[in-house]
């Protein structure tokens, strides 16, 4: 029991302790009956790089006499190739260095056999090589390079990132594997917890406008930060994240634009930009028009970016009339962070103003259309409507008028070229055309190409110009025994004239047929009486023809 604490003590102990019972106690181990194995475990340092190989202890058993008859045989791990015994002494050697990082103890099995015979003279029995730890490794942080990021204005000891170094050596053994953090660079703006590994911020109102990234050089040294230690480093790339501490500014206090008075409605004028020195949410921006005399005629909207504002056309825009406009425009910050509200507001406020250029427009009539109603009797040469039409250009220039031959093909109307009078210079009749839709052409002297037109649409009214007109030929039947007053014949008149349908006719026989006793003229106002003349006319020929009219 003492050779075996020994030797979990100290091997050398051990040995030492081996050798006097083996000289002094000889007799009395001779005389034990039960098998006895004077070894449990062995220890033995790692790394050893002596030139000799490393003894790690012996074996001995109960009937071992010193005389060679025994055999001692090691078997298990690294038998062999890392351990060797003198199979005479029991003396046990390692030829191979030693890592507990790789594999911190090794299981063998030793046995005694009588030499001569090779037969056991002890059952096989195992034990153990533990390899005691030295500081031969250093801390490493396995996931380094880091990065981490934390908001700008932070507080001091706001945390950033928790680092963790792994030591190989033995934690339980010595302070081989205690490990301590320290921070090599990155101060004063940061901070590591020396046991923790916990990086802090050290500095107050750090600014990202200002300095961005910061290089942070972490050290764990084990030993628990003594002198001898082994030490391992590990880099912290660390960025301040944007917070929204900063208000926009315009970079002009004053914009001039300029836009053409003919763009359409919708047009782009011009772009203005409130500039944040935040980035990404809180450099976000909402822009509007909040004064000014063009609130009306301008809008201004948010770029998809959400940086910029564009302002548009929301009228349409008459140089002449109003030739400048000015607009207050302010740029607010979207997302305001409720920390920095004492910072004043997120919003800044610039003027815009707009100068409207003067095209050279077509001249324009003083109405959009026209219309004229004319007698079909009047006389070549009547005067239908006077057109006006003018240059809305602050030139004024000059205007010339035409009418455009495609409206008015026959050529029933003439224009005077510089009053713009528009007459007659063919009768006209309304039972042949009773709607004349002429264009009119208005010209600038100046520029030619500057041409207005307007539509004149000139209705013809009627006037009694026909007279009635009667079916030339009729051939009408009576009967020998017709009665006074009989129904020959219905004669009907019709007037192109208007209205239509509605004339009231006024019928008398020919002078030649006038004197005739045995016909008269009646104006029976209605078709009726044509068929009761139908009528009768047939009741006659059946007389003539005595036919039963049943019958028939």
């Amino acid at each position: 029991t003492l050779q075996l604490h020994l030797s979990s003590i100290c091997p050398v102990l051990s040995l030492c302790f081996l050798f006097l019972v083996d000289n002094a106690g000889s007799s009395a181990l001779l005389q034990r009956v039960k098998r006895g194995w004077v070894w449990n475990q062995f220890f033995v340092l790692e790394e050893y790089t002596g030139l000799e190989p490393l003894y790690i202890g012996k074996l001995h058993s109960d009937m071992d006499k010193g005389d060679g008859s025994i055999k001692y045989i090691l078997t298990g791990e690294g038998a062999g190739t890392t351990f060797t015994i003198d199979d005479s002494t029991g003396d046990i050697h390692a030829i191979q260095r030693l890592d507990r990082e790789v594999k911190a103890q090794y299981v063998l099995r030793a046995q005694a056999r009588n030499r001569l015979t090779d037969r056991p003279l002890e059952p096989e029995s195992e034990f153990i090589v533990k390899i005691q730890d030295i500081n031969d490794n250093e801390p490493k942080f396995l996931d380094g390079p880091y990065q981490a990021s934390v908001p700008e204005m932070s507080k001091i000891g706001t945390s950033v990132i928790q680092l963790t170094a792994s030591d190989a050596d033995d934690p339980t053994y010595g302070n081989s594997a205690r490990v301590v953090y320290s921070i090599l660079e990155g101060q004063p703006y940061f901070s590591v917890d020396a046991k923790t590994g916990v990086v802090r911020v050290s500095l107050a109102d750090m600014d990202r406008e200002t300095r961005e990234n910061y290089t942070v050089v972490i050290q764990a040294k084990d030993m628990g930060g003594q002198l001898g230690g082994l030490a391992g480093t590990t880099t912290v790339n660390i960025t301040l994240s944007d917070v929204n501490d900063n208000p926009p500014m315009f970079d002009q206090r004053l914009y001039q634009m300029s836009v053409p008075e003919s763009v359409p409605v919708g047009s782009v004028v011009g772009r203005i930009w409130a500039k944040d020195r935040d980035t990404g949410v809180n450099a976000e921006m909402k822009y509007s028009i909040i004064d000014g005399d063009g609130r009306d005629t301008f809008d201004i909207i948010t770029d998809p970016t959400n940086l910029f504002g564009i302002i548009t056309v929301k009228r349409p825009l008459n140089f002449e009339s109003k030739p400048s406009y000015t607009l207050k425009v302010e740029g607010a910050n979207t997302h305001l962070d409720p920390a920095f509200r004492h910072r004043g507001p997120f919003k800044d406020v610039t003027i815009v103003h707009v100068s409207v250029e003067d095209v050279d427009e077509p001249p324009q009539f003083d109405l959009p259309s026209y219309y004229i109603e004319l007698p079909e009797d009047a006389e070549i040469g009547t005067v239908v409507k006077t057109v006006s039409a003018r240059d809305p250009d602050a030139a004024n220039n000059t205007v010339r008028y035409s009418i455009e031959r495609s409206s008015d093909p026959e050529k029933y109307f003439y224009i005077e070229i510089t009053s713009g009078s528009l007459m007659t210079v063919r009768s006209l009749d309304r039972e042949q055309i009773g709607w004349h839709n002429i264009t009119v052409l208005a010209m600038e002297m100046n520029n030619p190409t500057q041409i207005a037109s307007v539509s004149v649409a000139v209705k013809v009214l009627d006037v009694n110009d026909n007279p009635p007109s009667l079916t030339h030929y009729l051939e009408a039947y009576v009967c020998e025994n017709a009665k006074a007053g009989q129904l020959i014949q219905t004669v009907t008149a019709v007037d192109p004239d208007e209205p239509m349908g509605g004339q009231h006719f006024y019928y008398s026989l020919a002078p030649e047929a006038a004197n005739n006793p045995n016909f008269t003229l009646r104006d029976n106002q209605g078709s009726l009486l044509r068929k009761i003349y139908i009528l009768q006319f047939v009741k006659c020929y059946l007389e003539e023809n005595r036919t039963d009219v049943r019958s028939q």
